[in-house]
């Protein structure tokens, strides 16, 4: 249920009311930004960019972890690389393009993101 999952509010204001995320949202956003990078095959466990938007957010839950605390960010990705790309450099863009996206969309200050290589997709011929 929606009552039982972690919350943060991102505005709060006088006026109309508060806005709040769930931290199933902050790993969604975190995810897709990920899986958009090239030489990313997958989250850990085969989600790819378009099955996230199928199946939803308790797909990536195996290979996505995020922590807030005071609107501090810190994110866990387990990815499967495509054979031929250079680890550091999509591990690279990887973490900026979630970084970024993260803060693009919520206000919160993302301080580390940290991606672990899982597996490596090696194209079947």
């Amino acid at each position: 249920m929606a009552e039982d999952r972690n919350t943060y509010t991102i505005k709060e204001d006088g006026g109309i009311g508060t806005v709040k995320i769930a931290d199933e949202v902050v790993a969604v956003i975190a995810g897709l930004a990920a899986t958009e990078v090239k030489g990313v095959a997958s989250i850990a466990g085969g989600i790819t960019n378009g099955m996230v938007a199928k199946k939803g957010i308790k797909a990536l839950s195996r290979g996505v972890k995020v922590n807030v605390q005071d609107h501090l960010v810190t994110v866990d990705l387990a990815l499967e690389l495509d054979y031929g790309y250079s680890i550091p450099e999509v591990g690279t863009e990887v973490q900026e393009k979630v970084k970024s996206a993260i803060e693009n969309m919520t206000g919160m200050e993302v301080t580390d993101v940290n991606v672990r290589v899982s597996d490596v997709a090696v194209e079947e011929q």
